[in-house]
């Protein structure tokens, strides 16, 4: 007891932080955790509770996760559902419980100006390992902060701790000694070929044994710590068919492979290599492409305002498509760009929204028998957000699309819960930000996507049924504005009743805590630029009842006349 904790975790963006970047706090309070511990799960919204109440008296609460084959991604959900006021932390290695003198989860710790500690046990009395009292007979944790915050010396600075003892982390990885050929390749051809391939979004190939060595001890961080693959939706809610991810048994036989020595095994137990795109286009051949009339130029840095074109092709029929891709001749400048559907010498607007491209995003391209409707008389619109790279640079952007191969017969429909009017005020580590949206159908999901800016921290997704009862749909709690990406259902898995008010609830953190936040001293409002602050939900759905029943040209995309199909 007493002693300054002086030691380093990793916050929910994978950055590598220290105590003291908490800022100037009155006290600290530190909470372990690990997301299957029980104890842990009693005493997490107690310990949200906790940081809401407290928040206006200077203390800084931080729940430290320490479960080895805890997911970041969803022990940052664990805490952001339940505790959404409190800081999260993640301790990969175990050092940082080390230095606290912690061995199980559910410890709380209390923490001076300085950082040393004052308080170290239970949050209170009334959860043990067989049993539960009615109500706690003594609040110790509560008890203990208060006499800090008092400048009194702490009554009672420890207490008997019932939590999980703590696994050691190497007690948890492999034993055997993995190969490459073996065991390594699939799992590169399964979770990393997608985007580690030429012509692919990642920086560098993946092909083979060499180019993997090449960057194999940094593969392993990123695997280890889940930065790789990319996927920002907790695992503890919904269920998506371009889920993303490594299970904990394949990071540890990464990990394994790593600490063996990286043996190559045999050449006859290489799988065969991996088919990959080969075209342009990742929805395949598209049947028309519209590109912008004139090249646009950009300054080598600086803030780019947000720029808008109109495509150069007027839809004079209704014209249905399955799918669509927007693609830069430039990716490096492009960050995202929206698509929409306007009438001619309108301007660009969210109504009209079908799809987007984002860093980490992927091409729409929807199941046989649903398709968009572009409606006679309309253009496509683009919304372009570009950044500086260091020099000038120039982009061009086309928009390809596919008209259907099957009788059409539902229309894609997109439900956009939003809010304009919010302000996130200087310092704000955690402020809410809610939005609704209620289907007027019985709907079918087709899946989901959020957007917000720098300061975006996470988002909850949930569907309230109109006899009250509600169900969490998605939760993405570390988001990434570099790196956005869809969240798809499988055809028919989500249903939503008529009447179903969808809800979203944001977390902005407009503090010195974040990294990436451009200035913490300033109120942010809704705007357009990078330095502002969005709050979208985008869902993607069609009417369950519907039966279009239509005949499509795909060559065209337009309605074949009933006489010419024969009906």
């Amino acid at each position: 007891m007493g002693h300054k904790v002086d030691a380093s975790f990793t916050d929910l963006r994978w950055q590598r932080r220290t105590l003291p970047e908490l800022g100037a706090s009155a006290a600290t309070v530190v909470f372990f955790a690990t997301i299957e511990c029980p104890l842990v799960q009693r005493y997490l919204p107690r310990i949200g509770k906790l940081a809401k109440d407290y928040a206006d008296r200077g203390v800084v609460v931080l729940v430290v996760n320490v479960g080895p084959g805890d997911a970041l991604v969803d022990a940052v959900g664990q805490v952001s559902t339940v505790a959404p006021a409190a800081v999260f932390g993640k301790d990969f290695d175990g050092t940082f419980a080390a230095a606290c003198g912690v061995d199980r989860t559910a410890a709380a710790l209390v923490l001076d100006r300085e950082h040393h500690i004052v308080y170290r046990g239970r949050v209170d009395d009334q959860y043990g390992y067989t049993g539960a009292r009615e109500k706690p007979t003594r609040d110790d944790l509560r008890s203990a902060l208060d006499e800090v915050l008092a400048a009194q010396p702490v009554t009672v600075a420890s207490t008997a701790i019932s939590g999980c003892r703590l696994t050691p982390r190497e007690a948890t990885q492999a034993n055997s000694a993995p190969t490459f050929a073996r065991d390594i390749a699939p799992l590169v051809q399964r979770h990393c070929q997608e985007c580690h391939r030429p012509n692919g979004e990642a920086p560098f190939p993946l092909l083979d044994e060499a180019q993997f060595r090449k960057h194999a001890a940094m593969i392993g961080e990123v695997v280890d710590q889940g930065r790789m693959p990319p996927w920002y939706g907790s695992s503890a809610h919904g269920s998506f068919v371009n889920h993303r991810g490594l299970a904990a048994e394949e990071r540890a036989t990464f990990a394994a492979w790593l600490q063996s020595g990286m043996p190559s095994g045999e050449a006859a137990d290489l799988p065969p290599p991996r088919a990959l795109p080969t075209g342009a286009w990742r929805i395949g051949e598209p049947d028309q492409v519209i590109t912008i009339k004139a090249p646009v130029r950009l300054p080598a840095d600086g803030i780019v305002p947000y720029k808008y074109f109109i495509l150069p092709y007027r839809f004079e029929h209704d014209t249905w498509v399955e799918a669509i891709e927007i693609k830069p001749e430039n990716p490096r400048v492009l960050h995202h760009c929206n698509l929409a559907r306007v009438k001619l010498g309108e301007k660009f607007s969210q109504e009209g929204f079908i799809t987007g491209y984002v860093p980490g995003g992927d091409a729409m391209v929807l199941d046989a028998g649903t398709a968009v409707k572009i409606p006679a008389g309309t253009v496509l619109a683009l919304q372009a957000h570009y950044v500086t790279t260091g020099e000038p640079e120039t982009d061009r952007i086309s928009v390809a699309l596919r008209y259907p191969r099957s009788i059409v017969q539902k229309e894609l429909q997109v439900a956009i819960a939003a809010d304009f009017k919010f302000e996130i005020p200087p310092g704000a580590m955690a402020h809410p930000v809610r939005a609704s949206r209620v289907l007027r159908d019985d709907a079918i999901g087709i899946g989901m996507f959020v957007h917000m800016h720098v300061r975006g921290r996470d988002m909850t997704v949930t569907q309230e049924l109109p006899d009250g009862q509600s169900e969490t749909l998605l939760v993405v709690p570390n988001f990434n504005f570099d790196w956005q990406q869809s969240y798809r259902w499988a055809p028919l898995q989500q249903r939503f009743v008529k009447g179903t008010r969808i809800r979203a609830l944001a977390h902005y953190d407009n503090s010195k805590w974040n990294p990436f936040n451009p200035d913490p001293t300033v109120p942010v409002k809704f705007g357009l630029e990078t330095t502002d602050e969005m709050m979208y939900l985008f869902m993607f759905w069609v009417r369950e009842h519907e039966q279009l029943g239509l005949h499509v040209d795909p060559a065209t995309g337009l309605e074949v006349a009933t006489a010419a199909v024969g009906r």
